[in-house]
């Protein structure tokens, strides 16, 4: 039952189409640079370790 109920709830909440496109776009962009700045560590972690 509460399956059902919390499945209603989230079809009763609707964004528009730009909002979702916003926010889609801003969670991309973040992830990004993020998995950049991990890679960024990552080699700098190994060429140092080469060295």
């Amino acid at each position: 039952m509460t399956t059902n109920i919390i499945i209603t709830r989230l079809a009763g909440w609707k964004l528009p189409g730009w909002l979702w496109f916003i926010a889609l776009w801003c969670f991309g962009v973040i992830s990004a640079v993020s998995l950049g700045f991990v890679f960024k560590l990552f080699m700098n972690a190994t060429l140092f370790a080469v060295k």
